[in-house]
């Protein structure tokens, strides 16, 4: 899908809504579709979390086996979304949802009725494969239909799917777990999920032309096999033992050192799976730093926070859902209000503030305690979530507005496949430091509890200390995005027995 303008919409001016899209400040209906899609195909990432102890009872697994649904999704989101740049560029909208859409589908009525736990295995990658279309064709639609000036209110919502989503998780699968089998985690989302796709290809346009292209095979090897190895060595850190884990992120590194190499030479032919060009653009790359610090504290803490309620102070999985979805929500109701202070104040007096409450969220977990009040708890998870929301919401904007119309599929893409790199690569630095640190202390002689919370404490101190980053690259972002302005291709000179003189340029053309 060619989402970059052509010339009638060049003549229009910037700002102009697209066509299908009703101009004036409401959201557009195309972007109301494709945010409610996207929440609910993100909502699985994290919605078998409270599961597993459920599937190691009915399929016969161990526990390692059962986080495999979970790794596997993320580690075909991390494979799929590097290819999504060639992909949107190379289908219309509407070809683009159905497809992705109906892979998810597919997904799920086979989680439904998985007999064992390949099938089951087999389903969630399905499921993936069709996620990992959705966030890049949101905000590649995004950034192409909704005028600059209402871009920030418009983000603000979509913050929503792809922030709370995975948040929400957690909790949702805890409510539905409490009314029967894990099967109805997937029972739920099916008819949720095909009338949101059967509403969506009755009112979607859409946006721009396809532009035929050829892929590079090669490349996508490569980008499934780096992405991929990567999350998934990040992934077995914290299993015990570091030997393997490390070997696989090695190879997963120099894959990806072997997928950029190739990009660099397909871009000089104007041909890449995914334009790394989207990096010389400085503010792009600030923003990218400041989502990928921002997943990480976001998804450490997701991992820690249920291990401490659960395994520490004995709550159950719901009742751990319902202490953490105050954040949440919080998360998701603040995204409008923070796009609407990004359209009207830019994005500085936003993300600064955002940057210092993940900083001072995670120093308050630093404190954490057998006899810590839940109220406690509760108010520095929910301060981590509002200080997030008024981080990526400007972020998001101000990044993808830093690009020409051109690489906003690409931009899209390399925010996406970052963001899973960055999820993997927080809980893989949690979950060593916090198994490290607790073996330090058993061997010390101190009690399972008692190590494991010091060793809780050391990976929030780490995870804070990072965030600290977060404000200084917040203070190097401007204000406002400043567009690169689009050039135009250029036009070869003709050759020498070609030229026209002064006086051929006035004659009209013979033929």
């Amino acid at each position: 899908m060619n989402l970059a303008p052509d010339s009638a919409d060049l003549k229009k001016g910037p700002g102009t809504a697209a066509p299908g899209t009703a101009p004036g400040r409401g959201t557009p209906a195309v972007i109301r579709l494709l945010v409610l899609a996207t929440f609910v195909v993100i909502l699985n990432e994290t919605i078998m979390i409270n599961a597993i102890p459920r599937l190691m009872t009915d399929l016969h697994i161990t526990e390692q086996a059962a986080q495999w649904l979970s790794t596997a999704f993320m580690l075909t989101m991390a494979a799929v979304i590097p290819v999504t740049g060639w992909f949107l560029q190379r289908v219309t909208t509407r070809r683009a949802y159905a497809i992705a859409m109906g892979v998810f589908l597919g997904g799920t009525a086979l989680a439904a009725v998985a007999p064992v736990f390949e099938v089951l295995l087999l389903a969630r990658i399905v499921q993936a494969s069709g996620t990992a279309v959705m966030m890049p064709l949101l905000m590649t639609t995004l950034m192409t239909v909704v005028p600059e000036r209402d871009r920030g209110r418009v983000m603000g919502t979509v913050t929503m799917a792809i922030s709370v989503a995975p948040a929400m998780g957690p909790a949702v699968s805890g409510l539905i777990l409490q009314l029967g089998s894990w099967r109805l985690l997937f029972v739920a989302v099916l008819p949720i999920a095909g009338l949101i796709t059967w509403r969506g290809l009755a009112r979607l346009e859409n946006v721009g032309e396809p532009q035929a292209s050829t892929v590079d095979w090669f490349s996508v090897a490569a980008a499934a096999g780096g992405f991929g190895s990567l999350v998934y060595g990040l992934s077995r850190f914290g299993e015990g033992g570091t030997a393997v884990p490390a070997v696989i992120v090695a190879a997963g590194a120099v894959l990806i050192a072997v997928f950029v190499i190739r990009q660099l030479a397909l871009q000089r032919r104007d041909v890449p799976l995914m334009d790394l060009r989207v990096l010389r653009h400085r503010t792009y790359a600030l923003s990218l730093l400041l989502m990928a610090l921002g997943f990480m504290a976001m998804l450490g803490a997701m991992i820690l926070l249920p291990i401490y309620l659960q395994n520490l102070r004995g709550l159950s999985p719901l009742e751990t859902g319902l202490l953490v979805m105050p954040g949440g929500l919080a998360m998701g109701l603040l995204g409008p209000v923070v796009g609407r202070v990004f359209d009207r104040f830019g994005a500085r007096v936003l993300v600064v503030p955002g940057a210092a409450g993940v900083v001072l969220a995670l120093a308050g977990f630093t404190q954490i305690s057998m006899t810590m009040p839940y109220w406690q708890v509760l108010g520095l998870h929910t301060l981590l979530t509002a200080s997030l929301a008024a981080a990526f919401t400007p972020v998001f904007t101000l990044g993808l507005g830093a690009l020409p119309s051109h690489l906003y599929s690409h931009g899209s893409s390399m925010l996406g496949t970052l963001q899973q790199v960055a999820a993997a690569f927080g809980t893989a630095l949690v979950v060593t430091v916090m198994a490290g640190r607790a073996e330090t202390r058993i061997a010390d002689g101190v009690t399972q509890a008692v190590a494991q919370l010091d060793g809780m404490r050391l990976a929030f101190v780490i995870s804070a200390a990072l965030s600290v980053v977060m404000v200084g690259i917040a203070l190097l972002l401007p204000k406002r995005a400043t567009p690169p302005a689009e050039v135009p291709e250029p036009v070869p000179a003709p050759k020498a027995d070609e030229r026209q003189t002064s006086d051929d340029l006035c004659l009209e053309p013979v033929g």
